[in-house]
Order: structure tokens, then sequence, then C-alpha cells
């Protein structure tokens, strides 16, 4: 998969039933956020996933967690933000590339996955970076790695899983904004043209740093290419890692 090191921030939104895009919106815009509070979707954004586990754990190293998961295929437990989340998919994928059996533990979202980990009670988590980087700066977890082909400029000392034998292995988080079916294009367009310049504005940018996220505004056409090409990534994922539809 074509490496994906910045963070979608792309402009489709909840506009239906408007045809006039000059006087778009006549009242405040509503979003429905399906994700627990606390989640990388309050906060927008393409970020590296980190593979974390419990500071002073079972497994000192990435190598010692995976050689322990060949040995007992099927027991070594990691913590996951829901069954078929992007978390699971990115733990999935290691699990993949690296050859191994490991044993899924779905939490309600990412702050619970996170506090469990710290906890002790899973081997790791495949933790977003703006989610995690609180945690990772109080020295209350030990990182593993990034998920990205090159490391992140806001964690540069955490190396990357493939420089650590998962060759190839690459995968982000993203998130994006959709509207309903049939809402007007000018609408759509005109959102996409706003939504794409607060994202680029310096306020924003420096903000969306500090926590490892970088914009990558795109216009509507290209976030559905970009789509695409992501659906079938995870679904070859989920396919290899027998994931059923819920």
């Amino acid at each position: 998969m074509k490496t994906i090191a910045r963070f979608f921030a792309a402009a489709i939104f909840c506009a239906g039933g408007v045809a006039n895009a000059q006087d778009y919106p006549a009242k405040p815009i509503r979003f429905i956020v399906p994700l627990t509070p606390g989640s990388g979707a309050d906060i927008l954004g393409m970020t590296p996933y980190v593979m974390i586990t419990a500071k002073g754990g079972a497994y000192p190293n990435l190598k010692s967690l995976i050689d322990a998961a060949k040995a007992n295929p099927g027991q070594v437990p990691f913590a996951s933000a829901g069954v078929g989340s992007s978390t699971h998919m990115a733990a999935e994928y290691l699990a993949q590339v690296a050859g191994i059996k490991m044993l899924h533990i779905p939490y309600k979202g990412s702050p619970e996955a996170i506090q469990d980990t710290i906890a002790g009670r899973t081997s790791f988590y495949m933790a977003p970076l703006d989610v995690a980087i609180g945690p990772l700066k109080d020295g209350k977890i030990t990182p593993f790695g990034v998920s990205t082909a090159e490391r992140s400029a806001i964690v540069p000392e955490i190396p990357t899983l493939a420089e650590q034998g998962l060759a190839n292995y690459s995968l982000a988080l993203w998130f994006g904004m959709w509207a309903r079916a049939g809402t007007p294009r000018a609408v759509v367009q005109k959102l996409n043209a706003q939504v794409n310049a607060i994202v680029q504005g310096k306020e924003v940018h420096e903000q969306f740093g500090r926590i490892g996220i970088a914009p990558a505004p795109m216009k509507p056409e290209e976030f559905a290419k970009f789509v695409r090409e992501q659906m079938g990534t995870f679904r070859k994922i989920a396919r290899e890692a027998n994931i059923q539809p819920q």
C-alpha cells in the first residue's frame, strides 16, 4: 500500500437538502461522530499508529512479543478500540506480516484500550499517535514502533515497525467527512474549499503538528479515489483475519 504520512482533511459535510450554495449555511451544521469521546475522531485527523505496551511489562521489545506469539499461537492478547475498528485492523495486519496468531480483546474505544494496556492487561495496543502522545510524554507506556514507512516528525526517536523486521508494514489512521446522498455538488465544493482552507491555516497546522497530525487537504474527487484504495486494503486484511461484518 502506498505510504500515507499525512492527515486527511477532505471536505464532504452534512448539508442535506440545500439547493443554493451561495446562501449555505443558513443554520448551524450538525456533525455526527460515531466513536467514543476522546478518540481520534474528536480531533480529526491522518496520523500514524504507535504500537504501545505497558511500562516494564512482559515484553521489553517487539521481537520478544513476536517470539512469544510464535511459541504460544492465539494466546498473547492485544487490545483494540472494537471489532473491525482501524486499531483492530492495524493489529491484524501486523500479525499477518509477522506470521503470528494472537488473541483479540476489543474495547469500547481508544481511551479504554490505552488504560488497560498501561495496566498490563493486554500485551499491546496499536494506538493512534494523537491519543497516545500524552501517555508517551508522561512515560506511562513503552513504544515498540510507528506504523508508517517513515518515522514521525513528532516522535522521531521511535523507530518504524518496518525498520524492526516487519518489511513493508505501512498503515495510517485517517478520518473523513461525508454528506448524505443527494447533497448538491455546489454545497459540497463550497464546504470543501472552506475546510481545506481551515486545516491549512497556521493555527490549526501548528496545533495538529504538536500531536503528530499533518493536514492533507483533498478535493472531493481525490478523496473518493483515496477511499476506494483504502477499502481494498482493509478488505484484504479483514478477509485474511476472518473478521466478519458486524
